[in-house]
């Protein structure tokens, strides 16, 4: 893929995780399986993380006009998604009453990582 090509559908994907991120809490409420820790923290956990989604959502949405100028936004975002997830799925796996993570954002979060991980350009030495 060449260098155009890779910026525009980063653009793309950060506009589409960017308005997901946003749509966190709605997710919430229409999927608590996939989507709301069932153990402890109640409504006030889930107003926490979405808050956070909320604002990252929209810092992605402003990045995609120019993303070589976010970098280290972009690589946050990817690699909070990787540990976000990796600690979600081994206590998932831990807790029987949260395996419906694994199919919600535990899988949300890796294919976030992992698509803007492909698209970011690479560092030129």
């Amino acid at each position: 893929m060449n260098s155009e090509d890779r910026e525009k559908y980063l653009k793309l994907a950060l506009k589409l995780f960017g308005f997901i991120f946003l749509l966190v809490y709605p997710l919430g409420i229409i999927w608590p399986a996939g989507w709301v820790w069932h153990g402890g923290g109640g409504e006030y956990y889930l107003q926490m993380i979405c808050s956070l989604y909320f604002v990252l959502g929209i810092y992605l949405i402003m990045a995609s006009k120019n993303p070589s100028e976010h970098k280290s936004l972009i690589s946050f975002t990817i690699w909070s998604s990787v540990a976000h997830g990796g600690v979600m799925a081994v206590q998932a796996l831990g807790d029987g009453h949260e395996m419906g993570h694994l199919l919600g954002d535990v899988p949300a979060l890796f294919l976030v990582a992992i698509v803007l991980g492909l698209l970011l350009p690479k560092k030129t030495t």
